[in-house]
């Protein structure tokens, strides 16, 4: 048996079925279309990231002797990012990993669209300006510009334009 999961073997055996029937020319059997062939490129690489293989493994390579610059280098990662991958116990690296799927849920990734005002990409825009005008503009006090502070911290800077 090798050191891969089930779910990575399989993955893995998927992947390469669809390599040999690639522009194969066997009797019966469809070539594999380009949607295919990414869903099972994709299939591997989750079912890897997921691999307790791929932990035990670098467990045995700092064990073994291994710097976190050697890992990182191995794994394509820089060091500070493989050790906060996987420096530490099990219980450690759930919780960071906790606590970074918590920040992805609490901090939204996408600009509000209900907010007053206009952006200040937006009212150069409107003004045909750059954006460091109009920021000249606000600090010459020609224009007015608030910022504006959502419940969850994030800071956005809105440009008031005089009605014309």
């Amino acid at each position: 048996m090798g050191f891969l999961s089930v779910d990575a073997a399989r993955a893995l055996a998927e992947l390469v079925v669809l390599d040999a029937l690639h522009g194969a020319d066997v009797p019966g059997a469809a070539d594999t279309t380009p949607l295919d062939r990414l869903r099972g490129i994709r299939s591997l690489i989750a079912a890897l990231e997921a691999d307790p293989a791929l932990l035990a493994t670098v467990r045995e390579a700092v064990d073994a002797g291994a710097s976190w610059d050697d890992v990182a280098e191995a794994a394509g990662l820089s060091p500070s990012a493989a050790k906060y991958r996987w420096s530490g116990d099990d219980e450690a690296i759930a919780a960071r990993q906790e606590a970074s799927r918590k920040r992805k849920r609490d901090r939204p990734s996408s600009v509000p669209t209900d907010l007053p005002g206009l952006s200040v990409a937006e009212a150069a825009r409107r003004l045909g300006v750059t954006p460091q005008a109009i920021y000249q503009r606000v600090n010459r006090g020609l224009l007015e510009a608030r910022t504006v502070e959502l419940p969850d911290g994030r800071t956005y800077k809105r440009v008031f334009l005089p009605e014309a």
